[in-house]
């Protein structure tokens, strides 16, 4: 039987400590599926659509990868992949609670569903998705932080090509 994880987040945008994750994920798991939270409530940078291109365009080669949108419960949408892992990225002791939370939270609506949190590699320890938007909304060199595809996306969207 397959070992199949999700990775849910909202990609805005994909980092390249979102790419270490995910390929420390394939090295456990036979496939990890990407799931993007469709949340209308929340305002992104980037469409749903454009974020799964980037994320699907910085993973090219890897066939047991998938990348998906969802609504809803996050538990809901693992029982529907027929994954009973959630992985969830941690870099800082600061994430701890947060994220201690969730997987509470995940176990407590579904039982049958474990959390994995996965450290990415130190280089990658500072990046956020936030910090990084910010940095290059104010014109700052973000290369080597995102995947090459991302830069270019991240310096459309802001004037800066």
């Amino acid at each position: 039987m397959q070992k199949i994880a999700i990775y849910p987040g909202s990609f805005d945008p994909v980092t390249n400590g979102h790419i270490d994750i995910i390929k420390r994920s394939i090295k456990v798991f036979d496939k990890v599926i990407v799931a993007i939270l469709n949340n209308s409530a929340k305002e992104f940078l980037f469409t749903i659509e454009e974020r799964i291109k980037m994320l699907e365009e910085s993973l090219n080669g890897f066939s047991n990868i998938e990348v998906n949108k969802f609504g809803g419960l996050l538990v809901d949408y693992a029982k529907t992949q027929k994954a009973d892992t959630i992985v969830r990225g941690m870099r800082a002791v600061s994430d701890f609670e947060y994220e201690f939370q969730l997987a509470l939270m995940n176990r407590k609506l579904n039982k049958d569903i474990q959390t994995v949190f996965f450290m990415p590699g130190l280089r990658w320890i500072f990046t956020s998705s936030s910090i990084i938007k910010e940095a290059a909304r104010l014109g700052g060199d973000i290369e080597g932080m995102v995947p090459p595809g991302v830069n270019k996306k991240l310096k459309e969207k802001f004037g800066f090509v």
